[in-house]
């Protein structure tokens, strides 16, 4: 990991990027204080209840707000390689130097993904299924295709997706022979030939093949958005729109489900159907339109997205949260707060004090890298 210091790391930015990482970000330190367990239980027996699910993952065929996070994550990770690569080579930095680079980036996230999930109570285990993980290896395929053609990558995109479809249907693998089914689908073999296990949740390793989709997308976008194009917002909801008809279209047409668990090519496609719009939308009113007002809550933790993550992940799950929640809860009970309010006030308690790490990083002007 690196830590950048001094105003190049924050020149030249694309806002709209930073605010749409540092809400998803916010939202994910906010799913780490338990804020969404505590509001769910506060909506229980009325209509709020119904909107507090869309903050969880949807338990298998179906697609909920929360399972847009990981595909945004990647897509945005994506955008912003396709600004560091645009400035390597404005910069004239060799390929070879540009590889080294990004082979180490990727080096570095897949430790971190490891590291993730490593400890666990029963002793050190090895799991895949971390964003990071299969961030790094999205990382490395948009790299080594950064430089085709738009059309050239598009078609790309379109492979993995046959791929995945493939892989899937056609491998016939006994007891692993149900594309669509949990527990008894190809992603779940690969997983106990990579690790010997297979996630009771369904999630597999091998959804870093179709989510490279998602940062493709993202790289193509970020060099979208760094041409001459006078119709770049034009081309980014087109390719929304498109997305979104053919995720939901072949869903709705009992083809391919929408499945998170497994990244099936209708989830791909119709996650980054509303990541494009997301990106599009911010873009519109934050860069072209100029409302930069009142930003700097979500901006000063996007611009520390990493650090932030690994904070809440690591640190927050095995310390901070109970160390905080324990003095937050401690104080309730002395002026008798109930319960569920104690919980959710502690809850926004622990958030506040890790906005205020990034605050702190921000105004010294130090951003963590890989």
């Amino acid at each position: 990991m690196q830590l950048f210091s001094g105003n190049s790391a924050a020149s030249k930015r694309l806002q709209s990027l930073d605010f749409m990482r540092g809400f998803i970000m916010i939202l994910l330190a906010l799913e780490s204080t338990a804020l969404y367990d505590h509001l769910s239980t506060a909506t229980e027996g009325n209509f709020l209840h119904g909107l507090m699910q869309q903050f969880y993952h949807h338990p298998w065929h179906g697609l909920r707000f929360w399972d847009l996070i990981q595909p945004m994550f990647m897509f945005m990770a994506g955008v912003a390689m396709g600004y560091s690569l645009h400035k390597q080579k404005e910069q004239g930095m060799a390929w070879s130097a540009s590889f080294l680079k990004t082979l180490k980036r990727s080096g570095l996230l897949f430790f971190w993904g490891v590291l993730d999930y490593s400890v666990r109570p029963t002793g050190l285990s090895f799991e895949l299924w971390d964003v990071l993980t299969q961030l790094s290896f999205t990382t490395l395929v948009t790299f080594f295709i950064f430089q085709w053609s738009n059309t050239a990558q598009i078609l790309f995109c379109v492979g993995i997706l046959l791929l995945t479809e493939v892989l899937y249907r056609f491998t016939n693998i006994p007891g692993f022979d149900q594309p669509f089914t949990d527990q008894h689908n190809f992603g779940n073999y690969m997983d106990t030939v990579l690790m010997n296990k297979i996630n009771k949740d369904g999630w597999v390793a091998l959804n870093c093949i179709p989510t490279s989709v998602h940062t493709i997308a993202g790289a193509l976008t970020g060099k979208l958005l760094l041409s001459t194009e006078k119709n770049k917002l034009r081309y980014m909801v087109g390719a929304s729109l498109i997305c979104l008809a053919v995720g939901y279209g072949i869903d709705f047409a009992g083809i391919t489900p929408i499945i998170k668990h497994t990244a099936t090519s209708t989830f791909t496609l119709a996650s980054l159907g509303w990541g494009l719009a997301a990106l599009s939308l911010c873009y519109w009113w934050i860069d072209i339109k100029g409302h930069h007002k009142n930003l700097d809550f979500f901006t000063i933790v996007g611009m520390n997205s990493l650090f932030i993550y690994l904070f809440f992940e690591i640190v927050g799950d095995r310390w901070f949260s109970n160390y905080f929640r324990t003095i937050t809860d401690g104080l309730m009970q002395i002026i008798h707060v109930p319960e569920l309010l104690s919980n959710i006030i502690s809850s926004f308690c622990i958030f506040g004090v890790a906005w205020g790490l990034c605050y702190f990083l921000y105004k010294k002007k130090i951003f963590l890298r890989v």
